[in-house]
């Protein structure tokens, strides 16, 4: 009832997980993953049992195969499952139980895993593995271009309904709370891929908005703060100016904020204390 992908970025060991389905929340049942450890979908008649029970196996050592035979010679319902497994090292397995609703299938490659079920064609998941193996880009937007080549090809045959993307670190910090570096859910929509996508620019906005105001912003930072709401784009400007020594150009941008919710002097005042914005005494000095 679901098409999904289960990844390893080679560049960064990043771990990934996307999908999209007719089914409400999807992200809450499909998707899994730990820093360092690996990445499991679980789908079809989807046990969660097989992501949490999944990453706790590859963690102690098993590679996704081992992990996926004990958790089908475990599981009474296998018959009815469909997993996909990448490890933290690139390995990857696939199980598709002989049960699930045609078309069902699944294709493992290096890093990788992409599977489906309940599809309008027997084309979709190699779509999904031919597109992923293409894309030149971030994680996140490989993923992304998996999805879209899977509904290309057919998608659910019942239509769609839901979407989520989740990517971790490929090397854990000694803050887990810190490691996943996106999680977004589309829980109902008409469009969940199209939302998905907007929510990773959105994402990649807020990103280099964070990264402009300490300082460190990216070749693109000026394109990705570009898709956000005015109010935010406002503040990337001041903190663009700030950066670049304008003091007079970021208290013009600043004020007009200032004037319309006398607030923002606080905020102000609380990034500076924190030292999270460059030259903020000055931009507060009357």
């Amino acid at each position: 009832m679901t098409y999904s992908i289960v990844a390893r970025d080679a560049g960064t060991g990043d771990l990934g997980v996307a999908v999209q389905t007719r089914f409400f929340a999807v992200g809450a049942t499909v998707p899994w993953a730990r820093s360092g450890v690996g990445a499991v979908a679980t789908q079809a008649f989807g046990d969660r049992r097989y992501g949490a029970l999944g990453l706790e196996l590859l963690a102690a050592g098993r590679s996704p195969r081992e992990t996926l035979d004990e958790l089908t010679a475990a599981d009474a319902h296998a018959h009815v499952r469909q997993v996909g497994i990448v490890a933290g090292d690139g390995r990857a397995a696939a199980y598709t139980g002989s049960d699930c609703v045609p078309a069902a299938g699944h294709v493992t490659g290096d890093g990788f895993s992409a599977q489906a079920n309940m599809m309008r064609s027997d084309e979709v998941w190699p779509a999904m593995a031919d597109a992923f193996v293409a894309a030149r880009a971030p994680l996140a937007r490989r993923l992304l271009a998996a999805l879209e080549a899977a509904e290309a090809a057919g998608g659910d045959f019942r239509g769609r309904q839901a979407a989520a993307i989740l990517v971790v670190r490929g090397e854990p910090t000694s803050r887990p709370w810190d490691d996943k570096v996106l999680d977004l859910r589309v829980d109902d929509h008409a469009e969940p891929l199209r939302e998905l996508r907007r929510l990773v620019e959105l994402g990649d906005g807020y990103t280099a908005l964070l990264q402009l105001r300490e300082g460190e912003p990216p070749p693109d930072a000026v394109t990705a703060i570009e898709r956000l709401p005015e109010l935010d784009r406002r503040w990337g400007a001041i903190y663009d100016t700030l950066r670049r020594g304008d003091i007079d150009a970021a208290r013009a941008l600043v004020a007009p904020l200032f004037d319309a919710e006398p607030r923002w002097r606080g905020y102000v005042e609380s990034l500076a204390a924190r030292g999270l914005l460059p030259r903020a005494d000055e931009l507060l000095r009357e």
